[in-house]
């Protein structure tokens, strides 16, 4: 018997060493991945319906800090600019410096600089744009316009304004990467592939991912090693509650 409540004692330590492990670990995942998060993005509410079906009016977005020089064709940006209101806005940018921005073709599409764009995030059977329109974009500057273009204020809005719309890459603060709420909305943002066609291509997206799974996955530790204890020690009272068999019993039976 000795020998066997060794054993089961050096299992004990293991399973409480192992515990310990997991519970550290799972603390560096989960505080870690959740304060880079903190310092990469910032929550937004969105205050219209501008972008829907995208993102729809009331919904949480979690957006990542950018500088304006990373922003690409078909981003979905947080930006300010006081001819617009000074408020921050949300938009998807569809050209930047020296592009011409203009529709619609005979297939009621969005070209840039004569490349028709394909464009997934319209409302269904939309047009590109209910308005015509052409603008060229000033150096350093961004066009803008929402996702339900039957009702968005964007660069079109502005066209008489000086730059022809456009808003300065300095006025961009954020680069949308996910929604967060409704919890029915919860997910990554499709990336605009119908830009990747041109120079530049389309942004990458950004660490969201990566840091949700660091968080999910140091919750589990912790949450697994903490319960290590409770579960082996109701496991041991279980063994100590249970009668042992007589020697004869064990031999003969």
């Amino acid at each position: 018997m000795s020998g066997a409540r060794r054993t089961d004692d050096g299992h004990g330590r293991t399973g409480r060493r192992l515990s310990g492990v997991a519970v550290a670990v799972g603390c560096v995942l989960f505080l870690g991945g959740f304060a880079w998060a903190a310092l990469l993005y910032r929550p937004y509410a969105v205050p219209s319906h501008s972008m829907a079906p995208t993102i729809d009016q009331g919904t949480r977005v979690l957006a990542e800090r950018i500088d304006g020089d990373e922003v690409r064709r078909g981003d979905v940006v947080v930006f300010k600019d006081k001819v617009w209101g000074d408020l921050p806005m949300i938009k998807r940018v569809v050209g930047v410096d020296g592009d011409t921005v203009a529709c619609c073709d005979r297939q009621g599409k969005l070209t840039v600089n004569g490349t028709p764009i394909e464009e997934p995030y319209l409302p269904e059977g939309a047009p590109a744009s209910p308005t015509e329109f052409s603008a060229t974009v000033p150096a350093g500057k961004l066009f803008l316009l929402g996702d339900h273009r039957s009702d968005s204020l964007d660069s079109r809005k502005h066209l008489t304004d000086q730059g022809n719309g456009a808003v300065s890459r300095d006025a961009v603060s954020a680069r949308v990467d996910a929604t967060a709420w409704p919890l029915g909305d919860l997910g990554m943002l499709d990336r605009a592939g119908g830009f990747a066609q041109l120079p530049g291509g389309t942004s990458e997206p950004g660490p969201l991912r990566p840091l949700t799974i660091a968080v999910v996955a140091g919750a589990v530790l912790i949450l697994g090693g903490a319960a290590y204890g409770p579960i082996a020690g109701l496991a041991g009272r279980r063994r100590a509650r249970r009668p042992e068999r007589p020697a004869e019993e064990a031999v003969h039976g």
